[in-house]
């Protein structure tokens, strides 16, 4: 056996196969949290955090594994997995195998709403505009994901030299939820840090306009408009709000114009991109074209589970794997959600005293995400199935081998893998436990039918008919 110092060694060579491989977000996800233990006869054994983290490391990263295994240690190498449970190493660490050989395929406080606590708020000038920036949004909390890289890169170029890089203005757009608050409040809040001689200035659009109206009462346009240029930052929050403002629009072209001929840095949000902005002058619109527009886009899977795993981490609360990876699939729609959610689930079993678990946390978005109730879920498959094939649920579960009931069985394990988001390892907890590889050769006899059985496919596709219906 290799000593423990050598087989860090070659796993840390490894990671550097993998990194050139995948994106930032899937190598701090999957990879990173990954613990060397043993190399004996050329297998190198790992320790992964949880049978769901080995199971998506089966499932999508086999092929990365065994190229950086093979890249290392040779052809002959294999891997084997170490699943931890509360710290510690399952004694059986043979227990999971993958031979690389073969090439087998086995959250973050990022809400867009501005807070109206304020740890550093201050009263300016005339106008009543306050600093709001909010300390607890910072780049190291804004977890980074393919679906939001470059808004989060460029932000972090601009903090680094704000109004001397080519992205000015920066326009950061997307649907409500998904970070633009906290993101520009990053980029303020590490400006203030690093940059002290920087004044710096976040307001929403609708506070600007209502204090614009405010000038024109009393005749100050030119103080207001002066107010601005004395910051070295603006930050504009939901600039969609100057739609068909026209007077509102003029005043902020000038200062636009103003702030960026004098090398000032201009950061503006908006729920759409500025070429669907509908109500604006066309002249300012091609200003917020001039810099860079980014967009942030709702998170994936991998980048919710970060997300999640943000979440928690700052509340200090741990969640068995199988809700953390439920919440990761169910939450979909956007950063805000998510964390209501989590806020929601974590009240609910402190207020009840129990422990947070898979039938609490579906409670939880039942209760929050809408529709949730009208989607194909697993109970709706094998009812639907089970019906259909004139077998019980009770006798899928079973360990008969009777052939209508392994068809209607390996027939609902399909559909489940089909039209859920269900991972291999909790489909076959809904048919008596069964593991993951009774899945994967479920989904596979079923398509082997259906490409050599013309009844059985037709079979099928009467099937999936009746299913998409209830998904529409």
């Amino acid at each position: 056996m290799i000593d423990v110092k050598e087989c860090k060694t070659i796993w840390s060579n490894c990671l550097s196969v993998i990194r050139d491989m995948v994106g930032d977000q899937s190598f701090k996800t999957w990879f990173e949290p990954i613990v060397p233990l043993s190399l004996t006869d050329n297998i190198l054994t790992i320790q992964v955090p949880s049978r769901f983290f080995y199971e998506w490391l089966e499932e999508h990263y086999v092929h990365v594994l065994k190229d950086a295994i093979h890249a290392e240690l040779g052809p002959s190498a294999r891997l084997e997995y170490a699943i931890s449970t509360d710290g510690k190493t399952v004694e059986n660490n043979k227990l999971y195998n993958i031979s690389l050989q073969s090439g087998n395929k086995a959250g973050s406080k990022t809400s867009d709403s501005a807070s109206k606590s304020h740890s550093d708020t201050r009263e300016i000038g005339q106008f009543g505009f306050d600093v709001q920036l909010n300390n607890q949004y910072q780049f190291e909390n804004f977890i980074e994901g393919d679906c939001n890289r470059l808004a989060r890169s460029s932000g972090f170029a601009v903090a680094k030299k704000p109004g001397a890089t080519s992205f000015n203005p920066l326009m950061l757009y997307s649907k409500v939820g998904l970070g633009k608050t906290h993101l520009v409040q990053a980029i303020g809040n590490y400006i203030k840090k690093n940059h002290e001689g920087k004044s710096i200035l976040y307001v929403s659009s609708e506070k600007f306009a209502n204090q614009f109206m405010e000038a024109v009462k009393n005749n100050s346009i030119r103080d207001f408009s002066n107010f601005f240029l004395k910051t070295d930052v603006l930050i504009l929050d939901d600039v969609q709000f100057f739609a068909n403002k026209e007077k509102t629009q003029e005043v902020f072209f000038h200062i636009f114009n103003d702030l960026h001929q004098s090398g000032k840095q201009i950061i503006m949000t908006s729920d759409k991109a500025p070429k669907d902005l509908a109500g604006f002058q066309e002249r300012l619109l091609s200003r917020f074209k001039w810099g860079l527009t980014a967009d942030l886009q709702a998170p994936d899977f991998e980048t919710r589970v970060a997300i999640i795993q943000k979440k928690l981490e700052t509340e200090q609360v741990e969640i068995p794997s199988d809700v953390l990876e439920y919440l990761a699939y169910s939450v979909d729609t956007n950063v805000r959600e998510i964390e209501g959610v989590i806020n929601t689930m974590i009240a609910q079993a402190a207020l009840n005293q129990r422990h947070i678990d898979l039938e609490l946390a579906k409670q939880t978005i039942q209760s929050i995400v809408q529709n949730v109730e009208t989607e194909v879920g697993i109970d709706y498959i094998m009812k639907f199935v089970s019906e259909y094939f004139s077998v019980t649920i009770e006798q899928m579960k079973d360990k008969t081998r009777k052939r209508e009931i392994v068809v209607a069985r390996q027939v609902s394990m399909y559909f489940a893998k089909e039209y859920t988001n269900m991972s291999l390892k909790s489909i076959g907890s809904n048919f008596g436990n069964r593991d993951h590889s009774t899945v994967i050769h479920a989904i596979q006899s079923v398509n082997d039918l259906m490409d050599t059985d013309k009844k059985f496919n037709a079979t099928m596709q009467d099937l999936m008919k009746k299913i998409k219906l209830k998904a529409i």
